[in-house]
């Protein structure tokens, strides 16, 4: 790649990025405006059209960015969770808070804009959501208490359960740094682990024990209706 042709990504991840962080401090994607992106990075507003035709174009690629980054996570929570069977689910809620510490806007930028202005934004959400339960559904697959599932829907019914879950467990995480601090935020977050631990354990043990009831129940409805 030639000098001009990075210094070109360079600008092109710095305006993502700052998409990222003027739509999770409190604000919405769709109020934000490409001056004020253009502002925050340092360039002139027109300089803005050499990398994105509109916002529009802006949202959905940041969508794919921060959808890659949530399945990146989410496999390795996996993983952990097959692979290291002495203590599954502490760890793998441990290294789910972890990552939510680690990288809390693109938690923030999808769960909120899931429900946001832009309708272009929410269809790229609603899209990259459906591949993330498909990619998790494959996953929970080599899971030992549920191998007992026959049906291929099961799982995706499970994935998207667990998808939700871990939106509101992430917004509940990032929710005490911003009401607690010191040991007050220490004595919340242990609180708030265990109780996801216990959660997860509850689930898990009554799946184990599930059957599927001999009903005819189309694919597409059982995933809108997955409790």
């Amino acid at each position: 790649m030639s000098i001009r042709e990075e210094r070109k990504q360079q600008s092109r991840q710095a305006i993502l990025d700052a998409a990222l962080t003027l739509s999770t401090a409190e604000r919405s994607f769709s109020s934000i405006s490409l001056r004020e992106i253009s502002r925050h990075v340092g360039l002139v507003p027109t300089a803005f059209y050499r990398h994105f035709q509109d916002m529009d174009e802006l949202g959905a690629e940041l969508v794919d960015q921060v959808a890659l980054h949530l399945k990146s996570i989410l496999h390795q929570l996996g993983q952990a969770y097959l692979y290291l069977p002495n203590a599954k689910t502490r760890t793998s809620v441990e290294l789910f808070f972890q990552a939510v510490d680690q990288h809390p806007q693109q938690w923030i930028f999808l769960i909120a804009e899931r429900w946001g202005g832009s309708a272009t934004v929410r269809q790229a959400i609603a899209r990259e959501i459906e591949f993330l339960i498909d990619d998790f559904a494959n996953d929970l697959k080599r899971v030992e208490s549920v191998q007992h599932f026959e049906h291929p829907e099961d799982f995706k019914v499970l994935a998207n359960i667990l998808i939700n879950l871990s939106f509101n467990w992430a917004m509940s995480w990032i929710g005490l740094s911003r009401q607690f601090e010191g040991e007050a935020l220490s004595q919340q977050q242990h609180q708030f682990t265990e109780q996801t631990i216990i959660q997860v354990q509850l689930l898990f043990r009554g799946i184990s024990h599930w059957e599927r009831p001999n009903i005819t129940m189309p694919e597409t409805a059982a995933l809108k209706n997955p409790l």
